[in-house]
């Protein structure tokens, strides 16, 4: 079984003061923030190596991003994975979340003979939930999301159990399929020593858009249908207020403020 493991690298959440804006292309600049893995597809990750603890599985990590990104291949390698291959190229730089998918797509098809596409619901930084399902249609294969837990892996179909608003559903999907999971699915392992000392030895491959036989217009920022017309940093404008005193005296002191701002 070939099971592909898509990852984003993030801008680290503790950074998350540093990013700054582009004015001109209305995107956000990361490159002076450190990355990590994006948090959802960690579990993504280590489901993937849960199942080849128990058959043969060959598992690739696939991740889109600048030459910094390549770090978290390397993590992802050290955590496990047999394979790492890295997309990036300066044209891909900008990309929405449908060209996103696209670009992630043209990858995977590349690869080729793909049994399961693993990827987090969603990413930290952009949080749309939409490029697994995109990427699903692009493959023309189906797709479950928000997958909590997967009771039956062998043989060619999968039964999941996927979230739902004040419930869940159960779903039997032949292979191949795409899923999109949450942090309920795991508990991701973290790394070790003799992980990192085996990742020495494995590389990452690299592509570019002609790699993937793809025209320039169609990926990054060119290709990407999604107008941002206007981006900003939020103001702090709230100021906070602790009060002292007693509860009786607290009490008081609110009802006075609350009378200067007119509110009784």
């Amino acid at each position: 079984m070939k099971i592909i493991v898509c990852m984003k690298a993030v801008p680290d959440p503790k950074k998350a003061c540093d990013i700054k804006i582009n004015p001109e292309t209305k995107t956000l600049v990361r490159h002076d923030v450190p990355m990590v893995i994006n948090p959802l597809d960690r579990h993504a990750l280590e489901e993937a190596l849960q199942v080849k603890t128990r058959m043969d599985v060959h598992v690739t990590v696939l991740s889109m991003g600048p030459p910094e990104a390549g770090s978290i291949v390397k993590e992802c390698l050290a955590l496990g994975a047999d394979t790492g291959i890295l997309l990036s190229d300066p044209n891909f730089g900008g990309a929405d979340a449908y060209v996103t998918a696209y670009t992630l797509a043209m990858g995977i098809k590349k690869i080729g003979d793909v049994d399961v596409v693993l990827c987090g619901m969603a990413s930290s930084d952009g949080a749309t939930e939409w490029v697994g399902p995109e990427m699903a249609v692009m493959l023309g294969m189906p797709v479950v999301t928000m997958v909590k837990e997967i009771s039956n892996c062998g043989g060619q179909s999968w039964d999941v159990k996927a979230a739902l608003e004040n419930g869940y559903r159960r779903v039997k999907v032949k292979l191949p399929a795409v899923f999109t999971v949450t942090r309920d699915l795991n508990s991701p392992k973290t790394l070790s020593f003799s992980g990192i000392i085996k990742a020495r030895k494995k590389s990452i491959t690299q592509w570019g858009f002609t790699d993937l036989g793809v025209p320039a217009e169609t990926v990054g920022i060119e290709g990407s249908p999604t107008i941002v017309t206007e981006m900003r940093s939020v103001e702090k404008t709230r100021e906070v207020v602790f009060l002292e005193g007693s509860r009786d005296e607290k009490a008081d002191q609110l009802v006075q403020k609350l009378v200067e701002v007119g509110v009784l």
